[in-house]
C-alpha cells in the first residue's frame, strides 16, 4: 500500500477482518452506527465483509460515520494496559489508651500522595483468631484486598488489636493459658481501634474515615460506629456478627477458657471448609493460597511458630464474650445506634456467621442514613481468600466509591 493512503472502504473492510481473526468487535456500537449488521459475539461473516466490499462511493455519509467509530475504535484496543499505581507502605506502632499497649498499623496509599478526603481514607480490623495483614494485605496473584483498595486512591490502613499480629502481646501470652482469663474482650479491642482512628485523623486531618470490619471485627466497628458516629464516614461490616440463634460458634469447643487458645493450621483449615458442599471443595481455594496464607499467619506468632506443633495464640476475650451474649440471646450494642450509610456483605456458605445474623443485622439498622448488603454465591467466612474474592472485593469497593445524599 506504499505510494498512496487507503480509502475509508478498505480501512472499514481491513479492520473488520483484523477483528475477525481476534473473534472480539464491538458489536452494539456497529448495528447502531453502521448499517451493516455484526454477529452478536462480535464477528462477521464473509458474506457480510463482501457486502461491506460493495457498498457505493457515493455513500460517503454512512462510511464517515462508521469510519470515525472503528478508528476510535482501533485506538482504543491498541493503547497498552495502564500500570496500576505504584504503592507506598508505611508502618507503625501505635500507644493505645493503656499504657503499655502498642498497636501495629499500617498504611498503603498512592505514592506521592500525602493529602486525603474523608470519604478516601479507610481503616480495617480483623476477626477472632488471625491478625490483619494475613488476610487483608496478604498477596496472592501479585494482590491483595489492601493494595485492590489502594490502587483506586484510598490511603488504607490496617490494625491488629492487642494480642494479635505484631502488636503487644500482654504478658499473660508467655504463661500457661489457663492461669489468666481471656484477653482482648470486644470492649477492649473498641478501644484499640479509638486509638487507631484517633492516629490516623490526626495523621491526615480529617474529622471521619471509613471503617471496614471482618466477623468478630464488624462488632468491634458496629461497635465503636454506635459511640462515635461523628468520626466515621462510613461503615462496611463482611460477614457480620450477631446473636447466634443455637449452639456454639466454630472457635469455641466448649473446654474452660484461659487467657488464649492455641489454633493449629490443620484445625483452621478444617473449620474453613465447614459447610462447603464436596463437589465443591477442590476449586474454592486456588491451588497455594491456603498454604501462603498459613505461613504468612504463623509468622506473626514468634512463640506459637516454634513450638514443636506450630501453632497460633489467639486471645480468648472473644470466645467469653460469645457465651456470654451473643449464644446466650444478648447483644453488646445496639446497632440503632449506628448512623452513617452501612454496607453488609456475606457469602452463602459461611457457618461461622450464618446468614441469618446478617438478616437480623440488616433489619436493626434503623437509623443509618441509608444501607444495603449483598450475598455472594460459593464462598465461605473466608471468601477473602477464594476464588470468589474479586465479588466482595467489587462490591464492597462500589460502596466506597459512590456518592449518595438523601433526597437526591
Amino acid at each position: 500500500m506504499h505510494g498512496r493512503r487507503p480509502d475509508q472502504r478498505e480501512l472499514s473492510v481491513r479492520w473488520l477482518e483484523i477483528r475477525q481473526q481476534d473473534n472480539r468487535a464491538l458489536p452494539v456500537l456497529l448495528r447502531r452506527r453502521s448499517g451493516h449488521s455484526v454477529n452478536p459475539d462480535g464477528t462477521v461473516s464473509e458474506s457480510r465483509l463482501q457486502q461491506i466490499k460493495k457498498t457505493k462511493p457515493g455513500d460517503q455519509h454512512n462510511m464517515k460515520i462508521l469510519t470515525a467509530i472503528l478508528a476510535f475504535a482501533m485506538a482504543l484496543f491498541v493503547l497498552p494496559a495502564q500500570a496500576a499505581p505504584a504503592i507506598t507502605m508505611e508502618e507503625f506502632m501505635v500507644p493505645s489508651v493503656d499504657a503499655g499497649i502498642d498497636l501495629y498499623v499500617r498504611n498503603k496509599h498512592p505514592a506521592g500522595v500525602s493529602s486525603f478526603t474523608p470519604n478516601k481514607v479507610l481503616l480495617y480490623v480483623h476477626g477472632a483468631t488471625y491478625p490483619s495483614e494475613t488476610a487483608f494485605d496478604l498477596q496472592l496473584n501479585g494482590l491483595s484486598w489492601m493494595d485492590y483498595i489502594a490502587e483506586r486512591g484510598y490511603d488504607v490502613y490496617l490494625v491488629d488489636l492487642r494480642g494479635y499480629g505484631r502488636s503487644t502481646r500482654p504478658p499473660e501470652m508467655d504463661k500457661p493459658a489457663l492461669e489468666n482469663a481471656p484477653l482482648t474482650r470486644t470492649a477492649t479491642a473498641v478501644k484499640d481501634v479509638g486509638a487507631a482512628v484517633d492516629f490516623i485523623r490526626k495523621r491526615r486531618g480529617v474529622a471521619k474515615i471509613d471503617l471496614l470490619g471482618w466477623s468478630w471485627g464488624t462488632s468491634v466497628m458496629g461497635w465503636y460506629t454506635a459511640q462515635n458516629n461523628d468520626k466515621v464516614n462510613k461503615l462496611v461490616l463482611y460477614a457480620p456478627q450477631w446473636i447466634r440463634a443455637g449452639g456454639a460458634s466454630l472457635t469455641d469447643n466448649g473446654a474452660p477458657l484461659g487467657a488464649y487458645r492455641s489454633v493449629s493450621m490443620s484445625s483452621a483449615r478444617d473449620r474453613w471448609l465447614t459447610g462447603v458442599p464436596e463437589n465443591k471443595k477442590g476449586d474454592l481455594v486456588p491451588a497455594g493460597w491456603f498454604d501462603a496464607w498459613a505461613s504468612a499467619t504463623l509468622a506473626t506468632d514468634p512463640v506459637g511458630s516454634k513450638a514443636d506443633k506450630p501453632v497460633l495464640r489467639a486471645p480468648n476475650g472473644v470466645v467469653q464474650d460469645g457465651r456470654e451474649f451473643w449464644a446466650a440471646g444478648k447483644a453488646l450494642y445496639d446497632p440503632g445506634e449506628i448512623r452513617v450509610p452501612t454496607f453488609l456483605a456475606h457469602a452463602e456458605w459461611d457457618q461461622d456467621l450464618p446468614s441469618y445474623m446478617l438478616h437480623a443485622y440488616f433489619a436493626k439498622l434503623t437509623n443509618a442514613p441509608y444501607k444495603r448488603y449483598v450475598e455472594i454465591g460459593e464462598g465461605t467466612h473466608t471468601i477473602i481468600m477464594e476464588k470468589n474474592r474479586m465479588q466482595l472485593f467489587q462490591a464492597v469497593q462500589q460502596f466506597l466509591d459512590e456518592d449518595i445524599k438523601p433526597n437526591m
